[in-house]
């Protein structure tokens, strides 16, 4: 009886046990933070990590005679460095369970190449985060009332206090992609496709810092919960793709709403920056205000927004070609494999009669149609015949004898 030969398991800290381990080990250090908070020497440094920090308390006026109701807002400071690590170290135990007991146990079933292995992988994850974000950002929208007053986006700016949602929503979106650049590493990412990857990752951390710390939270949230939208079809959509390739039709509405959204992103920004933010009272540049309302930063935010726009549009008219190229290719490769086969020489049309009469395999002919019999059944129908008009010869001598007999009485 044979023994299993066991995988020999990769050296301590080498690259191999850090890629198949980092999960664990990440997961190490937020227990020991968590830990933290069981002793009272700790836990002040242990809180920073896990909860939100700068908490402001206002007083909310209702009527003269009740109290003031007290609203609880946050602010922004270095200390939210640490939150950021913190959900960091989550969302890197997230992504590791969402691979492992979803999208490896799918890619068993469909057995995909490599390329597609790690686009399926790229797109599950992304489109977990946009679903979540999305739903999370609509929730936010509702109760913040952003949509209903466009106006509200740059009224009372600057918009130093939060609420505790929004607060909470920019720094898992921060830590999030954040978490995305050694995710690169951890998962085998090809070199091929690291430089695009890099390219969105940056934009988003660059654009969504940008918003919390230049007191836009609000204009923020009102540009990315509609690009989640665009972004979470498009990724449900290439899955589908690799489950099956003839479902296509996802990719025809995102096309539509993508550019949709373009606009709706490029009017929001002009309508803010142009006339909203340039018109309000408040003008002038203070870190400990945080009034950030001046034309260099409105046209450089302004500006920054454009060019994102006009390289994804840029991106997204390139991947339309491409797509257009690829289906035009596939069906002229189909009409060369239906079309008709060249003309028969003058031979092969002489030679398609056997003794004056035309084979059943020319089409070409319509006199093929009339002989559609073999020879042999022709041959048999012409015995038949002869014997048909030697019957007739004799019945017609056996009526003379009788009617000369009967002539002669």
């Amino acid at each position: 009886m044979g023994f299993r030969k066991k995988n020999k398991s990769p050296p301590v800290l080498s690259h191999e046990f850090v890629i198949q381990n980092h999960a664990d080990m990440v997961s190490c250090v937020a227990m020991i933070i968590l830990l933290g908070l069981m002793f009272e020497v700790t836990a002040k440094f242990a809180i920073m990590f896990i909860t939100v920090q700068y908490n402001v308390t206002q007083s909310l006026d209702t009527d003269a005679e009740e109290k003031p109701e007290p609203v609880n807002y946050y602010k922004y400071g270095p200390k939210d460095i640490a939150t950021v690590f913190f959900y960091l170290l989550i969302a890197i135990i997230l992504h590791a369970l969402i691979q492992e007991y979803i999208l490896d146990k799918i890619n068993r079933r469909l057995h995909l190449s490599k390329t597609k292995h790690s686009k399926f992988n790229e797109s599950g994850q992304l489109a977990t985060f946009y679903l979540f974000s999305f739903i999370w950002g609509c929730s936010i929208l509702t109760n913040e009332e952003f949509v209903t007053n466009p106006t509200f986006l740059w009224e009372g700016y600057p918009h130093i206090h939060m609420a505790f949602q929004v607060k909470f929503f920019y720094i898992c979106q921060i830590a999030y992609w954040f978490h995305a650049l050694p995710e690169l590493y951890f998962q085998k990412v090809r070199k091929e496709d690291i430089p695009r990857q890099l390219y969105y990752i940056c934009l988003y951390i660059f654009h969504i810092t940008g918003a919390y710390v230049l007191n836009l939270h609000r204009l923020g949230l009102v540009l990315l919960v509609p690009h989640y939208l665009i972004e979470l079809l498009f990724h449900a959509s290439r899955l589908f793709y690799f489950s099956d390739e003839n479902k296509q039709k996802g990719f025809t509405l995102w096309a539509l709403l993508f550019v949709i959204t373009r606009l709706l992103t490029l009017t929001v920004s002009v309508l803010t920056f142009g006339f909203g933010l340039s018109r309000t009272d408040n003008q002038g540049f203070s870190l400990a205000e945080g009034n950030f309302n001046v034309l260099t930063v409105r046209m450089t935010c302004l500006s920054a927004i454009c060019l994102t726009q006009a390289w994804m549009m840029w991106k997204f008219i390139n991947f339309q070609l491409k797509k257009w190229r690829e289906q035009s290719q596939i069906q002229a490769s189909k009409k060369k494999a239906v079309s008709p086969k060249s003309r028969p020489s003058k031979k092969d049309s002489r030679g398609g009669s056997v003794n004056g009469v035309m084979k059943p395999d020319d089409k070409t002919s319509p006199r093929a149609r009339k002989s559609k019999a073999s020879p042999s059944v022709l041959y048999a129908t012409m015995k038949l015949s002869e014997k048909l008009q030697y019957k007739e010869a004799e019945v017609a001598k056996d009526r003379y004898t009788t009617l000369s007999f009967l002539r002669s009485f």
